[in-house]
């Protein structure tokens, strides 16, 4: 299968839009309502966030959103994936192992020390994906404040 990985610009608004619908469908989010235009907008000029896309035949079929976070411990900075999915027809094809290997070649590149990403227990099908691609699991527990 024909994947091309593009890291987003400014100038991929469309792609950006591809992605959310690509959330949409692979986490169910039926009633999701894009946020404003000028808001995903801004996003694509954030220096911390980055959007990755899996394309095949000009369509976004997977894709990543990451942030990085720079350290108080060393100098250099460590990487947060905060949504990452496939389109369900597309899964299982090794597209997401083809975005976590150009994702963590980024990192090398631009000097991340790690990568990061939560998986909730139930969900297996995560949790084999990365320990498949060198993920390291951690026990720990994710704590939410709403404000």
């Amino acid at each position: 299968m024909d994947i091309k990985i593009n890291k987003l610009t400014p100038d991929d608004y469309p792609l950006l839009m591809e992605l959310l619908d690509v959330y949409k469908e692979a986490f169910g989010l039926h009633d999701y309502h894009y946020p404003p235009v000028e808001y995903l907008e801004s996003l694509l000029y954030h220096p911390t966030m980055l959007f990755v896309v899996a394309v095949h035949n000009g369509k976004a079929v997977g894709g990543l959103t990451a942030f990085t976070l720079p350290s108080v411990y060393f100098p250099a900075s460590e990487l947060y994936i905060y949504d990452f999915a496939i389109r369900p027809a597309f899964q299982h094809e090794g597209i997401g192992s083809a975005l976590l290997k150009d994702l963590r070649a980024w990192c090398t590149r631009n000097g991340i020390k790690e990568i990061f990403v939560q998986a909730d227990r139930p969900d297996r099908h995560a949790i084999e994906f990365y320990k498949k691609n060198g993920g390291i699991p951690e026990d720990v527990i994710h704590f939410s404040f709403p404000c």
